[in-house]
């Protein structure tokens, strides 16, 4: 099931970067509640969510939504 994985993922990358839940918050311009409903599954990662978080840790939404277990950095423009 995807959502197990971009839930846990976003958890331990969280946690891998020292960062508070309302640290991410804040660079995702939510209110940390909204960030938490988004790592616990209780909301559906949106397409620009999804986007800001992959930038934020500089991997590929395939490691995100668990269709990889490799880190892959973002393609550098």
């Amino acid at each position: 099931m995807i959502l197990l994985y971009y839930t846990q993922r976003l958890k331990d990358l969280r946690e891998d970067n020292d960062w508070t839940q309302g640290q991410v918050a804040n660079y995702l311009d939510l209110k940390r509640e909204q960030y938490r409903r988004y790592e616990t599954g209780i909301n559906e990662i949106k397409v620009s969510f999804l986007i800001k978080i992959c930038k934020l840790y500089n991997v590929s939404a395939d490691y995100i939504l668990g269709f990889t277990n490799t880190k892959k950095e973002l393609p550098k423009k």
